[in-house]
């Protein structure tokens, strides 16, 4: 009797060693596993040298890993008032956040209204994520970034979604952006405003003149802020508040409803 062809086909593909892409882990003691894995994700992609010398020095990030561990410390409530959100999330009141927002607007005004003529996002929009995000440059992190990328990339809840940020923040190790050793948020997030890796690779740019989109010079960080907001549609001169288009565009900044909305609460407070 003929060999049924097909099913051979079949056994053969199943019996065949194949390289696969890294796959998720659950337990600390896979992360080295996980990162041989991804280095061949990343060769794949066009990660170097310098990059991929980044991901083997990487470790895991203990915080990252604590806080992917626990889902329930990061759903919180939903705060129907943004006022209360913004003092829960800045450990101080709504009107403290506004005022310090208001006065670093003040204090840089001049390049508010460039940005706002060029990428036709509110200054009000941009100081307040500012402040959200690194309390306007006060405090920009101290997990290094390619070791929380890398972690939050393995963790099974984030991964894939994540595991390009990870590869990003070796390309960006390549391009002489950042180094293996600099140092960030939790989950690999970068600078001034906290750009995770791949979106820094899609929106930085560099708005100093100096041939550099650098994440952790703020005038850059605030201009490819702006960048990426009107790239996912912001209108310029139009509403921001809750149900306008604008308001949706913040979605893409973070897909919380409670920071959104404490973004458009403090920029319409802002601008008074």
């Amino acid at each position: 009797m003929r060999p049924n062809v097909s099913l051979i086909a079949i056994l053969a593909i199943l019996i065949a060693p194949s390289v696969q892409a890294a796959g998720c882990i659950t337990d600390k003691g896979s992360f080295n596993a996980y990162k041989q894995a991804l280095a061949q994700d990343a060769a794949n992609a066009g990660v170097s040298q310098r990059g991929i010398q980044a991901l083997s020095a990487a470790a895991l990030s203990d915080i990252t890993w604590r806080f992917e561990s626990r889902p329930s410390s990061q759903t919180g409530v939903s705060y129907g008032d943004p006022a209360e959100f913004l003092a829960k999330r800045t450990q101080s009141t709504a009107s403290a956040f506004v005022n310090q927002a208001r006065r670093k607007m003040n204090q840089n005004q001049n390049v508010f209204d460039a940005l706002e003529r060029q990428f036709g996002v509110p200054g009000s929009i941009l100081v307040t994520i500012w402040g959200l995000e690194t309390s306007w440059g006060g405090y920009l992190g101290n997990s290094p970034v390619v070791g929380s990328a890398v972690t939050l990339a393995s963790y099974c809840r984030r991964h894939p979604r994540f595991e390009s940020h990870a590869i990003a923040a070796m390309q960006l190790v390549d391009r002489g952006v950042i180094t293996a050793n600099t140092r960030g948020g939790p989950s690999g997030e970068l600078g001034h405003m906290q750009f995770l890796a791949g979106n820094w690779s899609r929106f930085g740019i560099d708005a100093t003149g100096d041939g550099r989109a650098d994440p952790y010079n703020a005038v850059d960080a605030l201009a490819s802020a702006a960048n990426m907001l009107r790239a996912n549609g912001w209108q310029a001169g139009q509403p921001f508040g809750q149900g306008t288009q604008n308001f949706n565009v913040l979605s893409a900044w973070n897909d919380s409803g409670n920071y959104q909305r404490a973004i458009a609460y403090s920029a319409q407070q802002i601008d008074g």
